[in-house]
């Protein structure tokens, strides 16, 4: 059994030590660590952590906080129960989850289902929301049938997405999707 650390800091800038020190503190034998922001994101040495990691080997993933891990809970119970169909442990220092144990698998669990419940009262309300008249979820668009219109003429002619968007009066992202739409 090995036990393998995973740090993270947001920046450059920050200072990864006082999690170094307490994954050391907690046995692991080798550390990974990335400089990354915690939405979803390129973090190559979580997954070059990941890789190292041996399936049915009795190894164990020790992060500092939850956090660390992922940007989301999704996230993490994602990545955590990959873990565990390969046979892989989990420990987060500071919340005391450690599936190597029978109570540390429950409370994960627990938190797994409530995890589950939440995405699934998420979809239910955006379900609920469509069916008292609300057609679409999220802001309405800027782009009316006569800027589109607008938006393709001056595209035919050549104009840039810029400049479209600066006669417009819109954000240039905005004249991307009406534009983007109609090539559908």
């Amino acid at each position: 059994m090995n036990i393998i650390g995973y740090a993270r800091v947001s920046t450059l800038e920050q200072n990864p030590e006082l999690q170094q020190h307490a994954l050391l503190q907690a046995g692991a034998i080798r550390i990974f660590t990335d400089y990354e922001s915690g939405s979803p994101m390129q973090r190559p040495q979580l997954t070059e952590c990941l890789n190292y990691l041996r399936e049915n080997d009795g190894d164990v993933l020790v992060v500092w906080k939850l956090d660390r891990l992922g940007g989301s809970v999704c996230h993490v119970i994602d990545t955590v129960d990959n873990l565990g169909e390969r046979g892989v442990a989990f420990r987060s220092l500071t919340e005391g989850f450690d599936t190597t144990t029978a109570g540390g698998e429950f409370l994960f669990r627990i938190m797994a289902a409530l995890a589950h419940m939440e995405r699934g009262m998420i979809v239910e309300r955006t379900y609920a929301g469509r069916g008292q008249g609300r057609p679409s979820v999220g802001r309405p668009t800027v782009m009316t049938a006569e800027r589109t219109e607008t938006a393709r003429t001056l595209r035919e002619q050549g104009r840039s997405l810029d400049h479209i968007a600066s006669v417009l009066g819109v954000g240039r992202s905005s004249v991307s999707r009406a534009l983007s739409t109609l090539e559908h």
